[in-house]
């Protein structure tokens, strides 16, 4: 039986690229979107490319606490322990602090925060009783650095961040690993309409492949932080 992963976010961008780099690797693979018609052409897509593995989805909007159980319930249903775990859901909402639309810090946090706790939680403790385990969690460079217009989205991945870093140090003892990842600007949708070449942006596929060489360590070594910026430095 393949090894399976679960891959939040997985139609668009970093989460597809994932997809398509695990299941390349012999995983079966469980994720969710919004849309359900993204879901079945991905479904589609990857039955197409990698006949050995398989692809399962449930419409889901982790914003929403029930659709986060509800994705959790769809998991355990499989009953197949949970290899690697990867929070990829996000959502960007550009605006200042001061000027930010009434409910933007609410909305973003759960999205990205909030969620990736949960089904943290959800996956964690099979991963600790069985003393494996990976765990990535999608930051951003705006997890260290603020920058203008970032708002909500910065104060919600310095969260993540600190999420990740303390969900390491209480995994050590139980053998479950636990990764940052902090892209740059990243070809995908929330870039939609700039006016910049494609080489301005790193390719999604590089961030899969980093986070695919981290996960491909020994038992012995843990890869805590994958910091990846554009080859000509940071977008304003």
């Amino acid at each position: 039986m393949n090894p399976l992963a679960v891959v939040t976010g997985g139609t668009k961008g970093i989460g597809k690229a994932l997809i398509e780099r695990f299941m390349s690797g012999g995983f079966d693979i469980i994720t969710c979107a919004r849309n359900l018609h993204d879901l079945e052409d991905l479904e589609k897509e990857m039955k197409g490319l990698f006949g050995d593995s398989t692809l399962y989805y449930l419409p889901a909007d982790l914003s929403l606490r029930a659709n986060v159980d509800a994705f959790l319930d769809f998991v355990k249903s499989k009953n197949r322990f949970t290899e690697v775990l990867i929070n990829n859901t996000g959502v960007f909402i550009p605006g200042q602090v001061h000027n930010e639309s009434e409910g933007t810090l609410e909305k973003t946090m759960e999205t990205n925060v909030y969620s990736a706790y949960h089904l943290t939680r959800g996956f964690v403790g099979d991963m600790m009783a069985n003393r494996k385990g990976h765990i990535f969690n999608i930051c951003s460079t705006a997890s260290i650095m603020a920058y203008p217009n970032g708002g909500s989205y910065c104060i919600s991945k310095f969260a993540l961040y600190g999420m990740t870093k303390v969900l390491r140090v209480e995994m050590e003892p139980h053998d479950v690993k636990v990764t940052a990842v902090l892209p740059g600007a990243t070809l995908t949708d929330s870039w939609k309409g700039v006016d910049l070449p494609e080489e301005r942006f790193i390719d999604p596929k590089d961030v899969a492949d980093a986070i695919w060489a981290a996960y491909s360590l020994s038992p012995r070594a843990v890869m805590e932080e994958i910091l990846i910026r554009p080859q000509l430095g940071d977008l304003d």
